[in-house]
């Protein structure tokens, strides 16, 4: 599909995602899922390091420095930062349309939940071309003076995502500024913007989830997420 290929190519390209098996990212994660849930400072200042290739990130420096979290499909872990489990998760299972907000309170939802955010974080638009993920292209949209183009994007089960549909927008030149979908029963829009490049990948170093009207306008508060990507790192 042409826009898939202009928005893969503006991103870095295939052959330089191909070459690449995993990244490691300073960042902060907030917003009023997390301060609701009594997780305000969480992911404050945290490093993530994970997969290109798999499912998978590691939170090191959770809960003010004191643990590390791991996110995988089949199991999410709260380690010491000396490697010692603490509690798991084996299998997990949630479905994130359908629980409560509340359900972050528990630690190791809010892991899940941010490991499976993250990982699409990094990996999108890449995995919009895996043979499993059926895209087409919508109507575009307008921002004020620009013009945005759309793909609708459905997820196969064998992938972790916020969303089993999700609908990317991409503006002028290729790059992704917002995505919606479902989200704990709201209508959810994820703003990115602030693109840098880290070893020729270019990556939103800004998001900021919010809610949004019937006409697809968003609001602007609550802020739901909050995430600010201060470096990264692909090798």
């Amino acid at each position: 599909m042409a826009l898939l290929d202009d928005v893969i190519d503006a991103s870095g390209g295939m052959a330089r995602w191909n070459s690449l098996n995993r990244f490691t990212l300073h960042l902060s994660v907030g917003g009023t899922l997390f301060s609701s849930a009594g997780h305000a400072r969480e992911f404050k200042d945290v490093t993530a390091e994970g997969s290109t290739r798999t499912q998978s990130v590691r939170f090191t420096g959770i809960t003010g420095g004191e643990y590390s979290g791991s996110f995988q499909p089949d199991a999410i872990t709260i380690e010491s930062l000396d490697g010692d489990v603490l509690r798991s998760w084996p299998n997990p299972s949630l479905a994130f349309p359908e629980v409560d907000p509340s359900a972050l309170a528990d630690e190791l939802h809010l892991i899940f939940f941010c490991g499976v955010a993250i990982w699409s974080y990094l990996t999108i638009p890449f995995l919009l071309a895996h043979p499993d993920v059926v895209i087409e292209e919508l109507s575009p949209w307008q921002e004020n003076a620009e013009t945005w183009r759309r793909l609708r994007a459905q997820f196969p089960a064998h992938l972790m995502t916020l969303a089993p549909e999700q609908v990317f927008y991409f503006d002028e030149s290729a790059l992704q500024r917002r995505t919606d979908h479902d989200l704990f029963g709201m209508k959810v829009a994820h703003s990115s913007w602030a693109h840098d490049s880290f070893g020729g990948i270019v990556v939103p170093t800004l998001r900021r989830a919010q809610t949004v009207r019937p006409d697809g306008t968003v609001i602007a508060k609550p802020v739901l997420m909050d995430v600010e990507i201060f470096d990264a790192v692909f090798e």
